[in-house]
C-alpha cells in the first residue's frame, strides 16, 4: 500500500489524499486505503466515515451510563483484576480491551442471563467466542466490550439456542450484516415454503430472518423457522395478538402472553413499536403517505380510539422483563418511517426516534440487548444525517434500517433503489440492513426475489465494509482481481458470490476459458495486451497462472434456466450458441482455435473468430 503525503517517494505527485483510515485488504496494493476514519474499537467512532459539516456529534453516553438502579461501575488506573464480595454486594474487576480497568458493584445474589449482563460482569461467554470465530478481525474481548457498551448485540434466545443457532452480532464494530424477510399471508404461501425461503435466504447470505407472516398457521410457521434456522430470528408481535380480533380490543394481558410465548418458541428479536406516542400523532396529518408502518398504524389507531397512550410504552418495563429471561434482543420498531422521499426527515419521524432513544435507555436498565430500526425512503442526501442523528440520540445502539429507498418511481426495481440507500446508510454508521425484494411495495416475495435482494444488499453491505476500511473485507476482491488479471477463469467463477450466474453469462457468448472474453475479443483485451507489456506487471501472480486454455462444458441445465429467465436468449438460441461457438473455435482441441497461443499470429486469431464464432441476435 502506498504512504500518503509528499515525500521524495511522492515527488510526482499534484495532490495530496485526505486523512487514510484502515486498510480493508492484506494484499499489497496501489490504492491508499480508506478514505474512512481509523478505527476505533471501544470508542464511539468504532468504524465510521468522517462527519460532513453539520452532522450531529456522537453521544457522550453508553450503556454503561444506564445500568440497575444499586449497581455502580467506574474505571479505574490501579488495582487488580478479581472478585471481592462484602455482604449484599459484590464487587468484580476486569481488564477491558483498552487496558483500563472496570469495576462494577452488584447485588451478590445476581445471575446474568443477558449478553449485556455478561458483558456488564467482565464475562466472555461462548457466543461472544464464536462472534470473534465468525468476524475475524475482532477478538473476544473487543466484542464484550462493544455488547457491555450497547454498541453491539447476539441476539441469540437461550431457547434458539437448543435449536442449530449459530451466533452472530450486529453493531458497527462488526462486519455490516442484512435480514431478509418472508411470511405467510392471509392470500399467499403456507410454513412448507416459508421454511423453503428460509434456507433459501440462508444460502444467499441473509445474516438473520424476520419472520413478518400474518395469515396461516403462525405458531406453526413460527416453530419450524426457529426449529430449521441457523441464523437470528426475528418477529413483530403485534400481528399474532389481533389474529382474529379488532385492534381496538388489544389490552395489556394479551401484549405479554403473545410476547412470552413467542420468547419461549425462541424467537431472538422483537420489534415492538412503543416509540409512537399520542403527542406525535398529530404530525402525521400533513404527510403524503400517512403512517407505512403496520404496527405504527395500528396502535395509532388503537390510541385514537381509546384516547390512551401507547400500550407498549406504558408496559415497557414489564416487556423488558420477559425479554430479559430468555435473552431476546430488542428491536425497537420505527412506527412513524417514512413511506416516501417527501415524509423523510421530518418531525413525525425525529419526535419518535428521540423516544426510541428513552426507550433504549429504559431498556439497558434492565439488562436487555437493543437495536433501533430506521427508515424507509430517504433522499439520498438525507442519509448521513439519519445515520448520525440516531447514533447521537440512541448513544450508540446499533441501527438496523430498512433500505432506505433513495427513489419512489422505480416499483419492481426497489431492490436496487434502496441498496443505494444501503450501501451510504451502512457506511454512515448502520449495522444491519433489512432487504428489500423486486416485490417490494407490490406483493409478497416469491424464491427468486428473495435471492434478487439478498444479493442486491450483500453488495450493499461488502461495498461499506470495504468503504469503512475493516481489515481483510477486501480480500476476497482482491483474490478475484489476481484470477482476472491472469484470465484465470474458473477462479474467477469460484471466487464470485454467484459463480453459476457468472459462468452461464461468460458461457453465453463464448464456451471455453480462452485468455480473452466475448467483451472485447482478442485484439481488444486489454488485460491480454498487458501481459504482453514487459514492464506492466498486470496479471503476473502465479498461484493463478495456467498453462492452456481449457473447455466448459458447454451449457448446464442450471445455467441455461438461468439464460432463459434472463430473458436475453431463448432456449433454442442458447442451444444454438453453446454447440456452434464450441465448434466454431475448435474446444475439441487442447486450446480454442482462436487462442492466442495456438494461432500463428495476431491476425490468424481475429479471422477465425470473425469467420466462425456465431453472431446472435440479442436486440430483439
Amino acid at each position: 500500500m502506498i504512504t500518503p503525503g509528499n515525500n521524495t517517494e511522492n515527488s510526482h505527485r499534484e495532490w495530496t489524499y485526505p486523512a487514510i483510515g484502515g486498510n480493508p485488504g492484506n494484499t499489497p496494493a496501489t490504492t491508499p486505503g480508506s478514505f474512512a476514519n481509523p478505527a476505533n474499537i471501544g470508542g464511539p467512532l468504532t468504524y465510521s466515515s468522517p462527519d460532513t459539516p453539520g452532522m450531529p456529534a456522537p453521544s457522550t453516553k453508553t450503556a454503561w451510563d444506564f445500568l440497575p438502579q444499586g449497581w455502580e461501575t467506574q474505571l479505574i488506573t490501579d488495582g487488580k483484576v478479581g472478585e471481592v464480595v462484602e455482604g449484599n454486594t459484590r464487587t468484580v474487576t476486569f481488564e477491558q480491551n483498552d487496558g483500563m480497568l472496570r469495576s462494577m458493584t452488584f447485588p451478590a445474589d445476581f445471575k446474568p442471563i443477558t449478553q449485556l449482563e455478561s458483558a456488564r460482569l467482565g464475562i466472555i461467554t461462548e457466543q461472544m467466542t464464536r462472534v470473534a470465530e465468525r468476524e475475524g478481525h475482532l477478538t473476544p474481548i473487543q466484542v464484550r466490550d462493544e455488547i457491555g457498551a450497547g454498541r453491539m448485540v447476539i441476539p441469540a434466545n437461550v431457547k434458539h439456542l437448543q435449536y442449530k443457532l449459530d451466533p452472530m452480532a450486529i453493531g458497527r464494530a462488526s462486519k455490516t450484516k442484512i435480514n431478509a424477510n418472508m411470511g405467510a399471508s392471509p392470500v399467499s404461501s403456507g410454513t412448507e415454503e416459508e421454511v423453503e425461503k428460509l434456507k433459501w435466504a440462508e444460502r444467499w447470505g441473509a445474516d438473520t430472518v424476520m419472520d413478518l407472516s400474518t395469515g396461516g398457521d403462525l405458531d406453526a410457521c413460527r416453530q419450524a423457522i426457529i426449529e430449521n434456522s441457523t441464523t437470528p430470528i426475528g418477529t413483530v408481535p403485534i400481528y399474532s395478538m389481533i389474529i382474529g380480533k379488532k385492534i381496538e380490543d388489544l389490552d395489556e394481558t394479551t401484549i405479554l402472553e403473545t410476547i412470552e410465548h413467542q420468547a419461549n418458541q425462541g424467537v431472538d428479536y422483537f420489534t415492538v413499536h412503543a416509540g409512537l406516542l399520542q403527542a406525535h400523532l398529530p404530525f402525521a396529518k400533513n404527510r403524503l403517505i400517512g403512517l407505512v408502518s403496520r404496527g405504527g398504524s395500528l396502535l395509532a389507531k388503537w390510541m385514537i380510539t381509546h384516547k390512551k397512550e401507547n400500550p407498549t410504552n406504558t408496559c415497557w418495563e414489564k416487556i423488558c422483563d420477559i425479554l430479559r429471561s430468555y435473552d431476546v434482543t430488542f428491536s425497537i420498531g420505527d412506527g412513524c418511517r417514512p413511506g416516501g422521499l417527501a415524509d423523510a426527515t421530518d418531525d413525525l419521524q425525529l419526535l419518535e426516534l428521540a423516544e426510541i432513544g428513552r426507550l433504549t435507555e429504559r431498556a439497558w436498565r434492565k439488562g436487555v440487548q437493543v437495536m433501533v430500526e430506521g427508515p424507509g425512503h430517504v433522499p439520498f442526501d438525507q442519509i448521513e444525517y439519519n445515520m448520525k442523528l440516531q447514533r447521537t440520540l440512541c448513544h450508540g445502539a446499533p441501527f438496523y434500517v430498512l433500505g432506505p429507498l433513495v427513489t419512489d418511481i422505480f416499483p419492481g426495481y426497489d431492490h436496487i433503489t434502496s441498496c443505494i440507500g444501503a450501501t451510504s446508510a451502512a457506511y454512515h454508521g448502520a449495522s444491519m440492513l433489512c432487504y428489500v425484494t423486486p416485490k417490494e411495495h407490490l406483493g409478497l416475495p416469491k424464491k427468486d426475489d428473495v435471492k434478487q435482494g439478498c444479493i442486491a444488499y450483500k453488495i450493499a453491505a461488502h461495498a461499506a465494509d470495504v468503504a469503512l476500511g475493516i481489515p481483510g473485507s477486501r480480500d476476497r476482491d482482491d483474490e478475484l482481481t489476481k484470477a482476472r488479471a491472469a484470465l484465470n477463469w474458473e477462479k474467477h467463477f469460484e471466487l464470485s458470490f454467484d459463480p453459476d450466474v457468472a459462468r452461464a453469462y461468460h458461457d453465453e457468448d463464448l464456451d471455453v476459458d480462452t485468455d480473452f472474453c466475448a467483451m472485447c475479443g482478442h485484439d481488444w483485451c486489454s488485460v491480454r495486451i498487458s501481459k504482453e507489456i514487459n514492464e506492466f506487471f498486470s496479471g503476473k501472480d502465479e498461484s493463478y497462472a495456467w498453462e492452456k486454455a481449457t473447455k466448459s462444458g458447454a451449457l448446464t441445465e442450471e445455467q441455461v434456466e438461468i439464460l432463459k429467465q434472463r430473458g436475453h436468449l431463448s432456449p433454442e438460441e442458447i442451444h444454438k450458441l453453446a454447440s456452434k461457438t464450441k465448434q466454431g473455435v475448435g474446444a475439441d482441441q487442447a486450446k480454442a482455435a482462436c487462442h492466442s497461443d495456438y494461432v500463428e499470429d495476431d491476425e490468424q486469431a481475429k479471422v477465425i473468430q470473425q469467420a466462425k464464432l456465431v453472431q446472435v441476435n440479442v436486440s430483439r
